[in-house]
């Protein structure tokens, strides 16, 4: 079994800095969904990830939930984010998905110095608070 952990967290792991003197630093996939996440849930507009509340993300669901409505595919150093989100009923769609694919690109763009070629975002509901 341990063997098996080994392949899958070198599966999702990708090398995003190398420095012979000083050493590497790695990344996990889902830490990438993460930040796609968190930044996808700062835009006025969008009410969840993919069923999770903004607010409530981190305490209840932790970071797998969190990342669950989020898919992210890396290859040397290109990012291609997949995100279902919930979005706030009134809010025009498509302006509201500009905003979201720019601020997930800045962010995983910002924190990790990888690429990102594509935000695709899939509309999983709309929020109506009453």
């Amino acid at each position: 079994m341990g063997n098996s952990m080994a392949q899958e967290a070198v599966k999702n792991t990708y090398m995003l800095h190398e420095d012979e003197k000083i050493g590497t630093v790695k990344i996990a996939d889902d830490v990438v969904a993460m930040i796609a996440a968190l930044a996808a849930t700062e835009v006025d507009g969008v009410a969840a990830m993919n069923g999770n509340v903004a607010n409530e993300f981190l305490s209840k669901v932790g970071v797998k939930g969190l990342a669950k409505g989020v898919r992210v595919e890396i290859f040397n150093k290109k990012v291609k984010v997949e995100l279902a989100i919930t979005m706030e009923y009134g809010f025009n769609i498509p302006a509201t998905c500009q905003r979201v694919q720019n601020k997930v690109k800045n962010a995983i763009v910002n924190m990790t110095g990888l690429e990102v070629t594509d935000v695709n975002i899939r509309i999983a509901g709309i929020n109506v608070s009453h």
